[in-house]
């Protein structure tokens, strides 16, 4: 669909009185006009032209006098195109049902008799919104990221996606330290899809989710009788990434004994699996990750420092949803978006209640929390939009100690331009708007700050 000016937009009138169909066809001169007299043609018509704007008659055939099929034919229409901008016509003693069409997503209603000047300007500021909300579709799609699955505009996040992609082309080892749900594995395949092995295997294991008494086995595979149920010969995690990377999740919680059988693999590059006696080389790329301080389970003699220095050739450290400024709106905006596609749920945005809540919660469970609220919310909220209750978040200020009163006001500003444009899914104009200031105004302060 694209987004450009009314005369690219198509609107699809759906209106079973052949007089009426007429008279609002010459009604939206410079729209390309589609028309159906039913739900089934309507339908048919939706899957083809795939219109942005559509009218719908609530009292369509077989009996008008019931609105329930237009009711239908708006919940068909959002479930297949949650971003279709709907206005449904109904007559003067069918207010409640016309209210029922907006609570279930449709943009507005307008009441006969057709007054053509009325019903031009509810499309034309319908045309209007469709248009900026497909602009900040397309933003979302291209994120300020340069990495793919990783939604962010933290300067610091920025920086870290940078960091990868020089890291990726080489063969040094790496390990992602961060909270859980902060997207180490999101990271990890970065790392490998940028790489020269791009094309070969990418294998992960979560060292935390496996028994230490398979763990070995599993990384290391098996021979034929190697252990009562080993029944036949099975390779390991490792071997099986041959040529390509493996992903060592959780990495901290390795027990020692494993410990020791990883650095010999990582200084020889060969691997022996139990109950064998060949040494088979096995060319991978290492990645490691893990929520623990291993400094600590390194003084406390629970991590070997020798493998410390193996497997953090390069170290990235991924900061915590809280601290990442922007980044709570932004990608409140791209879960609702994903959502709302998966479930066949019209959504239009958030209330302004629900996206204060977004940005003064403190996300512990970090971005994988996030998607677990959002995907919650567009399931079970009621309406068009989502709101603060729909969330179900608790919520407590934040407060950071200003130093200088320059710095603090400096601050102040940075950190709300980068929230207005989180708010604002990246889109310049709403927010300079939100912000009360011109556009070269905002584009002057995103230069000030290096958020261009």
């Amino acid at each position: 669909m694209g987004n450009a000016t009314n005369s690219m937009l198509r609107l699809l009138i759906v209106e079973d009185d052949a007089g009426l169909q007429s008279q609002l066809r010459w009604c939206f001169e410079g729209y390309e006009i589609l028309q159906a007299k039913d739900r089934n043609s309507a339908m048919a018509q939706i899957r083809r032209h795939q219109p942005q704007l559509v009218t719908v008659d609530l009292g369509l055939p077989p009996d008008p006098a019931n609105a329930s099929e237009g009711l239908l034919l708006l919940e068909e229409i959002l479930a297949l195109s949650p971003e279709t901008k709907i206005i449904v016509v109904t007559g003067n003693d069918d207010r409640t049902n016309a209210l029922k069409a907006v609570a279930l997503g449709a943009y507005d209603f307008y009441i006969k008799p057709v007054d053509a000047d009325t019903l031009r300007l509810i499309v034309d500021r319908a045309s209007h919104l469709y248009q900026l909300e497909e602009e900040n579709r397309q933003l979302a799609r291209k994120t300020a990221s340069p990495l793919q699955g990783l939604v962010t505009a933290d300067p610091g996040m920025l920086k870290i996606c940078r960091m990868i992609e020089r890291v990726a082309p080489s063969d040094a080892t790496v390990l992602l330290l961060g909270d859980s749900g902060t997207g180490k594995e999101v990271l990890a395949r970065a790392l490998h899809e940028l790489s020269t092995r791009a094309k070969e295997r990418f294998v992960a294991i979560n060292c935390a989710a496996i028994p230490e008494n398979l763990l070995e086995s599993e990384l290391f595979g098996y021979e034929k009788g190697a252990f009562t149920g080993a029944t036949r010969q099975t390779i390991g995690k490792i071997e099986h990434a041959d040529k390509g990377t493996l992903f060592l999740d959780e990495i901290g919680d390795l027990p020692l004994s494993l410990q020791a059988k990883l650095l010999r693999f990582l200084q020889e590059r060969t691997v022996e699996r139990l109950g064998g006696r060949n040494e088979i080389p096995v060319d991978i790329r290492i990645i490691g990750a893990t929520n623990q301080d291993l400094q600590n389970l390194i003084k406390t003699g629970d991590f070997r420092e020798d493998l410390y220095y193996r497997i953090s050739e390069i170290s990235v450290s991924i900061p915590p949803l809280r601290e990442r400024q922007g980044d709570r709106s932004l990608l409140a905006h791209a879960f609702l978006d994903k959502f709302s596609r998966e479930q066949r749920k019209p959504r239009r945005g958030f209330s302004t209640e629900a996206l204060n809540a977004i940005e003064n919660y403190g996300w512990p469970g970090n971005v994988r929390e996030m998607e677990n609220v959002m995907r919650r919310a567009v399931i079970m909220a009621d309406g068009p939009r989502i709101g603060a209750d729909d969330l179900g978040l608790k919520t407590a200020s934040e407060h950071e100690e200003p130093l200088s009163l320059r710095e603090a006001r400096d601050a102040a500003e940075h950190a709300t331009i980068i929230k207005a444009m989180g708010r604002s899914n990246g889109n310049i104009a709403q927010a300079a708007e939100l912000l009360g200031v011109t556009r070269p105004t905002l584009y002057n302060l995103l230069d000030k700050y290096g958020l261009r």
